[in-house]
């Protein structure tokens, strides 16, 4: 297995920048053909929301897409995945932002009964209590 990095993914998804891109999908294209899977940590997926939304003015319908894809690509061993899918899909319902519903997926899965924040985009968000 090879673990990616964000700037691995985005550069593979986005085709932004050719001559990564190039390099991106011979990093991946070459573990599937030898049979490998290519790790992706919960980390790189909230920096992966984080960049298509705010570098490249990707919609949140369109991120929820991708997630869903790379949740559902075999080639991807996801880090956490329980919580990335459960995260997911608070996410795709919710106003607050991806990490921070990882954050509180990962929270509950460690036994705590609420975790506590400050960001309003998360009131009314279950397993939340705003200070």
């Amino acid at each position: 297995m090879i673990g990616l990095d964000t700037n691995v993914l985005v550069r593979y998804l986005t085709q932004d920048d050719s001559a990564q891109a190039r390099k991106a999908e011979a990093v991946i294209d070459g573990a599937v053909a030898r049979r490998e899977r290519c790790v992706l940590g919960p980390v790189v997926l909230c920096e992966l929301v984080w960049v298509l939304r705010d570098a490249y003015d990707t919609p949140k319908a369109q991120i929820v897409d991708v997630l869903d894809r790379i949740l559902g690509t075999q080639q991807f061993e996801i880090g956490d995945r329980a919580r990335v899918r459960e995260a997911l899909e608070e996410y795709r319902a919710g106003g607050g932002d991806f990490a921070d519903y990882l954050i509180g997926a990962a929270n509950r899965a460690a036994g705590c009964d609420e975790t506590v924040t400050f960001d309003r985009s998360l009131r009314g968000a279950t397993g939340f209590r705003l200070l």
